[in-house]
């Protein structure tokens, strides 16, 4: 019985405590540019001496305070980009997330997507993906799918301090 407990144990701790997620399969892949920012990076920078009577600044203190992790994966691999749709649209199956817009120009087709938090100015999940991406370059290579992935405590009214202090999308402010 003993023996049983121990192994049943063993068997969900994988399980537990673990927040991997499954958009991290794409970080270790050669033709995948990625950035990965933690929790303690971001109470990091909350930490910097700075003007605090700049209210772009302080918004970002405060949401940066809120994060707990920002994850983003580019490509310029068509392949890759298509693994990263089907995951994608496999992740929504499953996490909850509802469509918040949908842009599409001849430059690149964009789609954002939430987690509700709190109350309705705050989200738990913002997922951006871009596809067919037109005339983008990264390090002078062609940029074909981008996959953002922001988690934490989102104060929607303060993603335009965000999107300016560490250079996302500006179509993040477009959420409201």
């Amino acid at each position: 019985m003993k023996k049983l407990l121990i192994i049943a144990v063993l068997t969900a701790l994988p399980f537990t405590g673990f927040s991997q997620s499954i958009f991290d399969k794409f970080e270790d892949l050669d033709n995948v540019s990625s950035v990965i920012v933690n929790k303690s990076m971001f109470n990091l920078l909350t930490k910097i001496d700075v003007d605090v009577d700049d209210k772009e600044t302080k918004d970002y203190i405060d949401i940066a305070k809120s994060i707990s992790s920002l994850k983003v994966f580019i490509t310029e691999d068509s392949k890759v980009g298509t693994d990263m749709l089907t995951t994608m649209k496999s992740y929504l199956k499953t996490a909850s997330l509802d469509e918040l817009m949908r842009v599409k120009d001849k430059d690149a087709n964009i789609k954002f997507y939430i987690k509700s938090g709190k109350d309705e100015d705050h989200v738990s999940e913002l997922l951006m993906f871009v596809s067919d991406i037109q005339n983008a370059k990264v390090d002078g290579r062609k940029v074909e799918t981008v996959l953002v992935s922001i988690t934490g405590d989102i104060d929607l009214n303060k993603i335009g301090s965000l999107t300016s202090k560490m250079g996302l999308p500006k179509e993040l402010n477009q959420i409201k």
